[in-house]
Parts: C-alpha cells; sequence; structure tokens
C-alpha cells in the first residue's frame, strides 16, 4: 500500500511540475510571438524608410526608373514583414492556446496574409510567385 500512495504522490508531483512549467511557457511563448511580430512590424517600417531614401538620392540624381525601383523596395519590404508577422500569429496561436476557434482564426489571418503576399508578389515582379522568373534586372 505504501509503494502505490508513493506513486500516487509522484504522479501528482509531476502533473504539478508540467502544468506549472506550461504556465511559466506561455509567457515566453507569447513573448517571443510578440517580438516576431515587432521584428515584422520593424522590417516594414525600416525598408520603407530605406526606399524613400533611396528613391531621393536618385531622383535628386535624376535616374530613371525611381518610381519603378521604389515600389519594388517598399513591396519587399512589406512582403517581408508579412512573413515574421505571420510567424508571430502561429507561434502564438499554435503553441500559447492550440483551440479549434484560435486555429479558424489563424487559417484566416494567414489565408488573407498570403493573399496579400501574392498580389504585392504579382505587382512587384508581375508574375505569380509559383511562375518562372524572367531575366530580373539588378536594383
Amino acid at each position: 500500500m505504501q509503494i502505490a500512495t508513493e506513486v500516487a504522490d509522484h504522479k501528482g508531483a509531476d502533473s504539478g511540475r508540467c502544468e506549472r512549467d506550461n504556465v511559466e511557457f506561455q509567457p515566453i511563448v507569447e513573448l517571443v510571438g510578440r517580438g516576431v511580430d515587432a521584428a515584422g512590424v520593424a522590417i516594414m517600417v525600416v525598408g520603407s524608410l530605406l526606399a524613400t531614401v533611396i528613391a531621393g538620392i536618385r531622383l535628386n540624381r535624376r535616374q530613371a526608373g525611381v518610381y519603378r525601383g521604389y515600389r519594388r523596395r517598399v513591396g519587399r519590404s512589406i512582403l517581408l514583414g508579412l512573413e515574421f508577422l505571420v510567424a508571430g500569429d502561429i507561434i502564438r496561436t499554435v503553441a500559447v492556446a492550440p483551440t479549434y476557434k484560435n486555429v479558424g482564426v489563424l487559417a484566416v489571418i494567414v489565408g488573407i496574409r498570403t493573399f496579400l503576399s501574392f498580389s504585392l508578389e504579382l505587382e512587384i515582379t508581375g508574375r505569380w510567385p509559383w511562375q518562372k522568373p524572367v531575366a530580373e534586372a539588378e536594383d
């Protein structure tokens, strides 16, 4: 009888430890997810600012194709930032609270962002992401 009681006490201790570890794990994952989101926003902002500075310099030098290059650089910044935002959503949803409702919301968000990414890719390069690239010009 004493052995059975010790095993039950040990199992109870393990389940308490796992629950405690899970509670400590959630804020860390939430923080990581928010950090990835912040990186995505920073990439979009910094990339757009750099694209604007480069476009201003090129305009000042009276170079051709400034607008097209500016749109391409801003679009690339937005695309990369969107990838980070999707990653942040996935980290927070799947690792912290993987309920059917949260996964459904995640699917909608990822779907919208994927559509935006495809649309931006088409706008920037003139082709869908799965099409073979035509010889691209250097920026």
